[in-house]
């Protein structure tokens, strides 16, 4: 075809349009792209997509939520944790994540207790909870738990010499009176000879290891309180004096004479075999989030035999080392198997739980047909002012009173799992792969490429 000047000025101007028109809808495209943003999730399960649950409790916050991560510059880290509050800040754009080096706010870390790097805090309406485990349950359950409207009250049983939930002692709850009112809770003291009967309006009652007997009456009081259907945490010690034998036989609870001691707790650097260090949680919403191990000074092992309608659950075990011992214990690591002791695994921490007698109503809906819960666990040191700080004490403590609180049923959010993540192959399979794309492909675009040229030069 024989080309003129013409020809070749209208083939050129056709040219410069087409690529001036190119560029202007790849430039409105990337303009477009910054006003609108379409996200598709096409991993396996949605992965990188907040379940159900998580977006429909985001649509329920009516009001800003700040998300503080206490992150050193480590890129890998933060980039993680951006990524996990950006799922949420699609659902919930007035979420704010802010970054702060721990090391330039060491007065903050300590006021917050903050223990790990990456550790978040969240504040939601003028209340804040910590959140160690980076994942969508832990997070989606604190933003529950700070979203709810009605404020929860724990009475603290007083008047026998328990620990106070607001003591300076080192015997006292103190620190852990504060860190429940960081989350909502707030306590109060109940001395039950002045008043005759525990309020109804309380969401949960503490036992905190008495060191003198109840009154009868004070007893009644407990146990009319239970039949209405009142959540308790008590924290039994070894010897009770409490004289609290009528609740432990409505409950089917009792204590093994002893403390549990454990000789293997020296190779953990523990020179008090008393101080038993908790590594086996059982299955429980309690436990669910703990990863440390929680630290026991002088517990005392329960058997348990629920009453009727009542079901347990095994919240602390110790290890299977462990045994009672009713003697000296510090420096003991001798056993007598004929005294009457008892060997590990021990359990020292358990649930109660059973529909609420205080549900009458024929046809009652979700959030009115509850649980009546209660925790015994067997040793009131971990909650401390002295031993607070150790392990997952704390957070244990915390669980442990959300769990006697949270009255709806706490999001669960189901683990989405990655199909196929390995490809095996036999040798042969991978021989022809590694043929197909080192030699055929290659040397079939050689060959096609050498046929048009040569067609080419011949015309």
């Amino acid at each position: 075809m024989w080309l003129n000047s013409s020809v070749r000025r209208r083939l050129r101007l056709q040219s410069l349009l087409f690529l001036l028109f190119f560029g202007l809808v790849v430039g409105l495209l990337a303009w477009l792209s910054t006003r609108y943003v379409i996200r598709v999730d096409w991993t396996a399960g949605g992965r990188n997509t907040l379940s159900e649950a998580s977006r429909t409790l985001l649509a329920g916050l009516s009001e800003p939520a700040r998300i503080t991560a206490f992150a050193r510059d480590n890129p890998a880290l933060r980039d993680g944790i951006s990524r996990l509050i950006e799922r949420y800040r699609r659902a919930k754009p007035d979420l704010t994540l802010t970054f702060v080096n721990p090391d330039l706010l060491p007065d903050r870390v300590r006021e917050l207790g903050v223990t790990l790097d990456g550790e978040l805090y969240v504040e939601y309406q003028g209340r804040g909870e910590k959140v160690r485990q980076l994942d969508e349950q832990s997070l989606t359950l604190v933003l529950q738990r700070l979203a709810r409207q009605q404020g929860r009250t724990v009475l603290f049983l007083e008047g026998h010499g328990e620990r106070k939930p607001l003591g300076a002692a080192n015997y006292d709850l103190g620190a852990f009176g504060r860190e429940l009112e960081k989350i909502g809770i707030r306590t109060r003291s109940l001395d039950l000879s002045k008043e005759p009967s525990i309020p109804p309006a309380i969401t949960a009652l503490v036992i905190a290891g008495p060191q003198r007997s109840l009154a009868t009456a004070e007893v009644r009081a407990i146990l009319d309180y239970l039949e209405r259907g009142g959540h308790l945490l008590w924290l039994w010690e070894p010897d009770d004096p409490s004289g609290l034998q009528a609740l432990a036989q409505m409950l089917g609870i009792s204590a093994l004479p002893g403390v549990v001691m454990d000789p293997d707790t020296a190779r953990l650097g523990i020179k008090n075999p008393a101080f038993i260090p908790i590594v086996d949680y059982g299955p429980h919403p309690v436990t669910e989030s703990l990863r440390a191990p929680t630290l026991l000074p002088q517990a005392v092992a329960l058997e348990v035999r629920p009453a009727a309608g009542w079901r347990a659950a095994v919240l602390l075990e110790s290890q299977a080392g462990s045994r009672t011992e009713t003697g000296p214990v510090e420096g003991s690591s001798q056993h007598d198997a004929n005294a009457g002791k008892r060997e590990g695994p021990l359990t020292v921490g358990v649930a109660l739980f059973r529909p609420s007698p205080a549900n009458t109503a024929p046809d009652p809906a979700p959030e009115a047909s509850l649980q009546q819960r209660i925790a015994i666990i067997g040793d009131g040191d971990f909650l401390s002012n002295t031993y607070l700080g150790n392990g997952a004490n704390l957070e244990l403590g915390l669980n442990l009173l959300n769990w006697l609180t949270l009255q709806e049923a706490p999001v669960i959010i189901r683990p989405k799992t990655i199909p196929d993540q390995s490809l095996n192959l036999s040798d042969g399979a991978l021989s022809l792969l590694a043929a197909l794309f080192l030699i055929v492909i290659p040397g079939g675009l050689l060959v096609g490429g050498w046929l048009i040229w040569h067609r080419r030069r011949r015309r």
